[in-house]
């Protein structure tokens, strides 16, 4: 009984961080405060009834668990691959690569808007495949969405096809997966061994799949106006020559450097950062001001994702609580968990939209107690089918999401309402989502 009374208060919590998502407050301070109700619950459930992952544990071992090695293991795996994934996504920024292939691509389109659009999109996924970071987005944002204005395509479509090619990018993204694969390796031990390379093929189809269907809603709700060749007024507004052309494979010499050589991520940033530099000639000058430079690059890209490491940390307060709270979730609902490849594939599917507003089914959400439990209850599924399940549920609603960052700068940017926003993101990240979940099924449900 217990055990069903607290599972009932670990739920009503999780109501409260939706609407306290919904709401829009500080995403790491409500972690904090979830993390800590979580812990205040699971000791009392456990000094009336113990359980087994309690067992021999002082509140002082909880509590080190929780607030001090969570964070710790936390940032031995990725806070130092998120710096530097952001250096190298305001080296791109600096060298002017990135505003060069832009321009490039408009000059391309012509006065095509759709083919502009579209090639705009995959231009800005393929790039976002390396940067993060909502300075580097922004930075992006403020040449892409004049240029997509000015071919006469309306706000709303223009803000939704620009942050849902982002999010294409994202589910191929370096550092997002270090991210979110480190807090599954933290329920499943064995899943270390997982590793980008892995995932690289899935991921490059979750990418597809998010471009496809991002251009595909907003083609359809287009309506196309006086289009202008933008090329000219782009680069004036840039303020920078264009880089040239044997430049711009830095943008995705990091992934290929991952994939083809297998090397550690960091050391691809940083020598496709020295590569980028070298091309555009941002390594002329004396010895101190080319240091000098670098320091500021680093500098600029910390204070980019330092909102992102304060909300990572609190958040891994929260998944070391939810090792905790997980028995008690299955106490309520562990005997409802599929434990069939097929039927776990078409659950998530089913259960997409459940990963919008940091919801139950979003590794940087509420999600982390629910997938502690499906995990426990799949004690032998393989990481390779359920792994990219949990980032479909949660890469392609986070990354559409009105509480995500830059989302909400780009309604304050562009005007739009959310609500003209949310009816095309909606849809698409659940039918992202729900494809994906198919298509994992049939490359890794048999395993």
């Amino acid at each position: 009984m217990t055990n069903v009374i607290i599972g009932l208060l670990l739920i009503a919590s999780f109501i409260f961080m939706v609407w306290y998502c919904m709401k829009g407050y500080n995403l790491m301070v409500g972690f904090f405060i979830m993390a800590s109700i979580w812990v205040i619950l699971v000791l009392i459930g456990n000094a009336i009834e113990p359980t087994a992952v309690l067992k021999g544990k002082s509140v002082i071992d909880v509590l080190t668990f929780v607030y001090a090695d969570g964070p710790a293991a936390y940032a031995q795996s990725i806070l130092v691959n998120i710096f530097f994934g952001a250096f190298f996504g305001r080296v791109l920024i600096d060298t002017g690569i990135a505003a060069t292939l832009i321009r490039k691509v408009v000059e391309l389109g012509g006065d095509m808007p759709r083919l502009t659009m579209s090639l705009l999109c995959i231009v800005t996924a393929v790039i976002f495949m390396s940067m993060t970071g909502i300075g580097p987005v922004i930075s992006i944002a403020v040449i892409v969405l004049p240029i997509l204005f000015s071919l006469g395509i309306s706000a709303p479509v223009a803000l939704f096809a620009f942050m849902g090619s982002i999010m294409a990018g994202i589910f191929c993204n370096t550092v997002n997966f270090i991210q979110y694969h480190t807090m599954y390796a933290g329920f499943v031990k064995s899943a270390a061994s997982y590793s980008y390379n892995d995932y690289f093929r899935i991921g490059l189809i979750g990418m597809i799949v998010g471009l496809v269907v991002v251009l595909t809603i907003a083609n359809l709700t287009m309506h196309s106006g006086t289009s202008h060749n933008w090329a000219v007024n782009a680069q004036q507004a840039s303020g920078k020559e264009n880089a040239p052309w044997y430049s711009w494979i830095a943008v995705v010499l990091p992934v290929l450097g991952v994939v083809l050589l297998k090397l550690p991520i960091i050391f691809g940033f940083i020598a496709s950062a020295v590569y980028a530099m070298l091309t555009t000639g941002k390594l002329r000058g004396s010895y101190k001001e080319v240091t000098r430079r670098f320091a500021k690059l680093f500098t600029d890209g910390s204070i980019d994702v330092a909102p992102m490491i304060g909300f990572l940390l609190s958040l891994a307060m929260f998944n070391n609580a939810a090792t905790y709270a997980a028995p008690y979730f299955t106490a309520l609902i562990g005997n409802i968990i599929p434990t069939n490849h097929l039927v776990l594939a078409l659950v998530f599917a089913l259960l997409v939209p459940l990963g919008f507003f940091r919801g139950p089914m979003n590794w940087v959400g509420s999600g982390a107690a629910i997938f502690a439990v499906v995990l426990a209850a799949n004690p032998g599924i393989p990481v390779q089918f359920m792994y990219p399940l949990t980032a479909a549920t949660t890469i392609f609603p986070q990354h559409l999401d009105v509480t995500q960052s830059w989302v909400a700068w780009g309604f304050g940017y562009t005007k739009v309402a959310s609500k003209d926003y949310l009816k095309r993101s909606l849809p698409a990240g659940w039918i992202c989502g729900a494809i994906m979940c198919v298509i994992i099924y049939f490359m890794y449900g048999n395993l």
